[in-house]
């Protein structure tokens, strides 16, 4: 009788959701819906509400940790690859809406991947989107992977992974774990140290963005990029 619920319950969801999409569902029943296929017998909507009053929201649930995500009773190795895979998809999909487009054309999608891809990282890391001659993106590669207050970064090893990839442009991104965007002192030097730099090498600096949570400072904007 109790199978017979779960499996009434779970058509009656998935019908819910097919006609009326993200309006017709709360997000733990999303989450729901997402862990359906990790434990075909289980009702899921117990761990599903258990995982977005755990981390706060939705959000946080996909880009927990694998190792905090087992904490939680009930998570298990399916349920963690479902949650994942949701969150790498969502990475793609951003990254493949930004190639071959010129990066100040597709600016606000530049920034929508870079707060998907860092924004909920406990560590500072430095990603470097490197540019051809038409300011399109030849690669986009993280470099540096520092502490929760601190990512160092090298004018030199910036400088020939460019010349190594024949970039034309790079832009410098990177990640505030407190939140806060606003550029450290030793963020503003290494940046105009960059900016120095590549200039003699025929390679231009287009900004430096600093990511926080939900806004970002751009370094051209404040003024340290001329």
């Amino acid at each position: 009788m109790k199978d017979n619920f779960k499996a009434g319950h779970r058509k009656r969801l998935r019908k819910r959701f097919l006609k009326g999409g993200l309006d017709a569902v709360a997000d733990y029943e999303l989450l729901e819906l997402l862990l359906f296929g990790s434990n075909p017998r289980q009702d899921m909507k117990p761990l599903a509400q258990r995982l977005i009053q755990h981390f706060g929201n939705l959000s946080q649930v996909i880009h927990a940790l694998p190792l905090d995500l087992e904490k939680i009773e009930g998570v298990g190795e399916s349920a963690i690859c479902a949650i994942k895979v949701v969150q790498v998809l969502h990475h793609r999909l951003l990254q493949i809406g930004i190639e071959n487009k010129p990066i100040m054309s597709s600016w606000q999608q530049v920034i929508d991947y870079c707060y998907a891809t860092m924004g909920h990282l406990q560590n500072e890391q430095l990603k470097i989107l490197f540019l051809d001659s038409k300011n399109q993106i030849l690669k986009d590669e993280v470099q540096q992977i520092g502490t929760v207050n601190h990512t160092p970064i090298y004018t030199r090893e910036v400088l020939k992974r460019a010349l190594e990839l024949g970039a034309s442009g790079i832009v410098l991104v990177h990640n505030h774990p407190s939140g806060d965007p606003t550029p450290s002192n030793s963020d503003i030097i290494a940046t105009q140290e960059i900016d120095c730099a590549a200039r003699t090498m025929g390679i231009r600096l287009h900004d430096h963005i600093i990511i926080g949570h939900n806004r970002y400072v751009s370094l051209r904007s404040e003024g340290i990029l001329q």
